[in-house]
């Protein structure tokens, strides 16, 4: 599901495409017709079990890897024969970044600086200094890079990632492994290259990470797309109405309210909260005066908007009507896989 679009000068082009892009490693389809946009200018994020295609995804937009099946355009331009022109333009981040252990910080960054055109601009050294500053890594620029910690290292790819000003960044499962404080400069990376303007994909499987960052959410299985849109779209077609959670002295004396007027569904397990979904939050009020002149003596009236997470299953549950075997809360499960699977 996309946005439609009102005038050709309303929305920008798409800062990539992928129609229809099949690749395979043996006998192992890792993307399988996959088509997908990401709006410029806004966070994409990626989601999906291991398996799903998401990296493969990754060095497709990039050119990394050329499928021999569909179209791809990234910034405009086919990276399998423009490879040269769109790699450029993009900065990639991923969970085990490709550094030069016997080369310091300082000449890591200055040769990935020579690689894009950056030390002809003059400032190659101001800049390095400016991008080490903004990850905490500036005291260590002399050091070499063997001896860093895998979040130093992730803060020095960062700083990689954004040396040139890329049009596009790709982050690839980016906080894997990683303490609080690096996790979170990865994090804030994102959002400000958003707010300024630059157009970001992501791949995660911790659903918390992309809560309030995700623009735009594409949910992918076996190497294709389920569904795509707005949080704002996922919700509307996938979390029907609203959701209030319930509790009362005699949890039991809820079960009433199942077939009252406005209650899409209503469910009570054991030792949890009461869900009833509802056509509207206005509904609420009607709800909990009805219960107070049955005599319910409510504990606990919780109205729930939903998370990422909550989106995230819907969409998987729709898919897989025989239902998830989640691996933990807030992480995305991992598939069964096949040896050799792609993630």
């Amino acid at each position: 599901m996309t946005p439609e679009m009102t005038t050709t000068e309303s929305m920008p082009a798409p800062a990539v495409e992928l129609h229809g892009v099949v690749h395979r490693f043996g006998d192992v389809t890792a993307l399988d017709g996959l088509s997908l946009v990401v709006p410029t200018s806004k966070v994409t994020v990626l989601l999906g079990p291991n398996g799903a295609g998401k990296t493969t995804a990754i060095r497709a937009i990039t050119g990394a890897l050329s499928p021999t099946v569909g179209t791809i355009l990234t910034l405009g331009l086919d990276p399998r024969t423009h490879g040269s022109e769109v790699r450029p333009r993009c900065g990639v981040v991923s969970a085990k970044p490709a550094l030069y252990d016997r080369l310091s910080a300082y000449d890591n960054l200055l040769y990935s600086a020579q690689l894009y055109g950056v030390d002809r601009d003059g400032d190659v050294s101001e800049r390095i200094h400016a991008a080490a500053a903004r990850f905490g890594i500036d005291a260590a620029l002399d050091h070499q890079v063997g001896g860093f910690s895998t979040g130093m290292k992730t803060r020095l790819a960062l700083a990689r990632s954004v040396l040139h000003e890329p049009e596009l960044l790709l982050f690839d499962e980016p906080t894997s492994g990683l303490d609080p404080e690096s996790a979170y400069a990865v994090l804030e990376l994102i959002s400000q290259m958003s707010t300024a303007g630059h157009t970001v994909v992501m791949c995660t499987h911790l659903l918390a990470e992309a809560e309030g960052l995700a623009d735009h959410i594409v949910v992918m299985e076996a190497g294709t797309a389920l569904v795509a849109g707005t949080p704002d779209e996922l919700t509307e077609q996938f979390w029907p109405g609203d959701l209030v959670r319930l509790d009362a002295e005699s949890p039991d004396q809820l079960d009433r309210i199942a077939t009252w007027h406005g209650v899409l569904s209503y469910s009570r397990e054991p030792g949890e909260l009461a869900e009833a979904r509802i056509d509207s939050m206005g509904r609420v009020a009607d709800l909990v005066l009805g219960l107070a002149r049955d005599g319910v003596r409510l504990t606990r009236v919780e109205p729930h908007s939903p998370t990422l997470e909550d989106l995230y299953f819907a969409v998987r549950r729709t898919a897989n009507p025989a239902g998830l075997s989640p691996v933990g809360r807030g992480a995305v499960p991992a598939s069964t896989e096949r040896i050799g699977a792609a993630r």
